[in-house]
């Protein structure tokens, strides 16, 4: 299963903030990168993104890659907002498909906005149909959020906290693993390596995982170092 995941916009795009100065993008990344880590945790799951922290990804160039590498799903995420950039209180989570409203992409919407809305309590705006590139463009399954408006001073602060961002990430990945069916990876049970007497004030060591690539044990290794685990990597022929 290949997923890509399109963080709206850039950090320097024009006009995309809330009066206070929070940058759409930098939620539009951060949901992103959360979302990427939780789909780790599922079997068989490859994520691209399809924006980059050095510019404003062209949307052409995001939905080319995306049809490129052949994608299953795209799923574009993003701020709201209302009205001329002032305070309102206009507010709400909406989710959006092309307006051909393809069977696919709306059983995924609907599904995606469920979760959307039952891990953040906000308003429910609906699914509804747009004619945005990136739906019109990507020839695979295309859903876009909306998680709250920039413009409204509530969902302005939720949009910064980190808790929120977690839980819009979290109602996401949620959502592709209720319509995919997607299995989430066998929980890695420690075992003893080795151990020595006491008495020879020896070390019991415990190994987490055994990976064919090195390049899955670094990832292991990694996230073992967020946890507060020190970990190390060693090589058996």
């Amino acid at each position: 299963m290949k997923i890509m995941l399109d963080a709206g916009h850039g950090f320097d795009t024009p006009g995309k903030r809330s009066p206070n100065g929070m940058k759409e993008y930098e939620y539009n990344r951060a949901v992103a990168n959360y979302a990427k880590q939780m789909l780790e945790d599922y079997e068989n799951v490859t994520v691209y993104f399809a924006h980059s922290d050095e510019d404003d990804v062209p949307l052409q160039e995001r939905t080319d890659r995306a049809n490129a590498l052949n994608v299953d799903c795209y799923i574009s995420i993003h701020c709201n907002a209302f009205g001329n950039g002032d305070w309102n209180e206009v507010d709400g989570i909406e989710t959006y498909v092309y307006i051909t409203k393809p069977k696919e992409a709306y059983e995924l919407a609907t599904v995606i906005h469920k979760q959307l809305l039952a891990v953040t309590g906000r308003d429910d705006r609906g699914v509804k149909t747009a004619n945005f590139h990136v739906l019109r463009e990507t020839k695979m399954t295309a859903v876009l959020v909306e998680c709250g408006f920039m413009t409204n001073r509530l969902e302005a602060d939720l949009l910064k906290s980190d808790e929120y961002r977690k839980a819009c990430a979290e109602g996401i990945v949620r959502g592709l693993a209720d319509y995919y069916h997607l299995k989430k990876k066998p929980k890695l049970v420690p075992r003893i390596l080795s151990t020595t007497s006491e008495k020879n004030r020896g070390l019991y060591r415990v190994q987490v995982g055994a990976f064919k690539y090195k390049e899955n044990a670094e990832q292991l290794a990694q996230r073992l170092k967020e946890a507060g685990f020190d970990s190390y990597i060693y090589y058996e022929d």
